[in-house]
């Protein structure tokens, strides 16, 4: 009952003018954030952060949170229009939603993708109002050899994946596991495929990968189209049937629920836990065929599972101080700006502030919908849009996105030869979601990996000494044979 009186006495202060402008602020610059391909939520935050300064403490993290799961509502739309995705996140998003507007149904991939956003992040709030105290204990005691096993089931997902080669996709994801160590070593700052040039110190920036990959490959396939197929495509009714809804219930609560508790787990971003969570969708499907070709679960699933790991990245961050995602770390060191230091005693100290945030972040949720359900005719009809005024376009926002994360131009090169790699891997049928998935898990494994032998001293048994860590390696490894075997079966 404690509970429920400062969650009311948050939204006492939520609900205030200033507050609710604010909020409404934030979540039309997320959602346009989510939507510009490159820009994203960390980029969106660290830009506004100084533009802030000049407001009360709860009003500024009001809007800079509304930015963060805002934009999980606009990357989906690029993804599903124009098959590219405006946040990492969306990625996954693409293999449905694309195939959906290709035939002529990108309306309810829209509304599927803002219905399941809602739910799954208005359901991860609920956890993160009542279950915050116990969930950070836990969150406590995950350690690296914890991580290392969560790494391990998140790369079973590549066989599925892998399409109808599996060698293909297992290639795939290596050429993004070499990717990945490019740099310096996290550990020993050693120098690793870096050809002797200062440029290639700083790592591959993920953004010019996704921008490559996606926004300027699909320029240059449509290059060899001499009609859009999405262009000409009729765009249906703006909404799902009804037993689609229905079918998407079940998908929308699993996707919670896989969102919410590894988006406990800091450095499980909602990029990787997408995948995860598409990949469940489709191994509980009766259906797993569809899946890649316009299933309507297929944008459900990734769409619930991002923005709940949203809601459940703010556990961490509000009773430890440890932020699950880059986006978050931003969000970090504004409330540091502010005096306000996340932990155990933020609760104690700041209740009235942080039940604000909370509470702020249900009103902004039912903003989002409302904002984006009514405009998802406006939002599908930019297939209509003669591709020969989008591509430039998208070349354009595609440079200044891949430019503006670090203010390096050798990173827009760095995307010009991701779009050319992603031409010659869809031409000669190799898939790029692998890749994608190895560039985001390696750098997590590679750490994990090497902690855990540094708190052992150099042994591999502390793997089996910790029993969170042995069901996640043993789960990983079985399904992935699972998938195997699956394979192997005569269709």
């Amino acid at each position: 009952m404690e509970t429920l009186g400062f969650l009311l006495h948050g939204f006492a202060q939520a609900l205030t003018p200033t507050n609710l402008m604010f909020a409404f602020i934030g979540s039309v610059l997320g959602t346009l954030v989510g939507v510009l391909p490159g820009i994203g939520p960390t980029s969106g935050i660290a830009i506004l952060l100084p533009l802030t300064s000049f407001l009360p403490p709860a009003p500024a993290i009001i809007m800079l949170a509304a930015i963060y799961y805002g934009a999980m509502y606009g990357g989906s739309t690029t993804a599903i229009l124009v098959n590219i995705p405006g946040e990492v996140a969306s990625v996954v998003t693409t293999l449905d939603g694309y195939q959906m507007a290709r035939q002529g149904r990108a309306g309810p991939a829209l509304a599927i993708a803002a219905i399941s956003s809602f739910v799954a992040g208005t359901l991860g709030l609920v956890g993160l109002t009542f279950f915050a105290p116990p969930l950070a204990d836990a969150a406590l005691r995950i350690g690296p050899p914890e991580y290392f096993g969560l790494v391990i089931l998140a790369f079973s997902v590549v066989v599925s994946l892998s399409g109808a080669s599996l060698v293909k996709g297992l290639s795939a994801a290596a050429l993004g596991a070499l990717f990945a160590l490019v740099g310096l070593d996290p550990m020993s700052g050693v120098r690793r495929f870096a050809f002797g040039t200062t440029t290639m110190l700083g790592g591959i920036d993920f953004i010019a990968v996704i921008i490559g990959l996606f926004a300027i490959t699909e320029v240059l396939l449509s290059v060899e189209e001499s009609a859009r197929a999405v262009s000409l495509a009729a765009l249906g009714k703006l909404m799902p049937r009804w037993d689609e809804l229905r079918r998407c219930v079940g998908t929308m609560l699993r996707a919670t629920g896989v969102g919410f508790f590894l988006g406990l787990l800091p450095g499980s971003t909602p990029g990787a836990i997408s995948f995860i969570a598409y990949d469940l969708e489709k191994r509980v499907s009766k259906t797993p065929e569809r899946f890649s070709r316009g299933a309507i679960e297929g944008v459900a699933a990734p769409e619930g599972a991002n923005n709940a790991t949203t809601s459940a990245g703010f556990v961490p961050l509000f009773a430890l101080g440890i932020p699950a995602t880059p986006a978050l770390a931003v969000l970090l060191s504004g409330l540091m700006i502010y005096g306000l230091q996340p932990g155990p005693m933020l609760f104690e100290k700041q209740p009235q502030f942080v039940w604000t945030i909370i509470a702020s972040m249900y009103v902004g949720n039912v903003m989002l919908l409302v904002l984006n359900l009514p405009l998802v005719g406006l939002w599908a009809r930019l297939c209509r849009v003669p591709y020969a005024v989008m591509a430039p376009l998208i070349l354009l926002f595609s440079v200044l996105g891949a430019f503006s994360v670090r203010n390096n131009f050798s990173d827009v090169g760095m995307a010009l030869a991701f779009g050319v790699l992603g031409y010659l891997m869809v031409k000669l049928g190799y898939p790029t979601a692998p890749l994608v998935l190895a560039l985001i898990l390696t750098p997590m494994l590679e750490n994990a990996l090497r902690q855990s032998l540094s708190m052992a001293h150099g042994s591999p048994l502390i793997f089996f000494t910790r029993p969170i860590a042995v069901t996640l390696i043993g789960a990983g490894l079985a399904l992935t044979a699972w998938s195997l075997l699956s394979r192997r079966a005569p269709q």
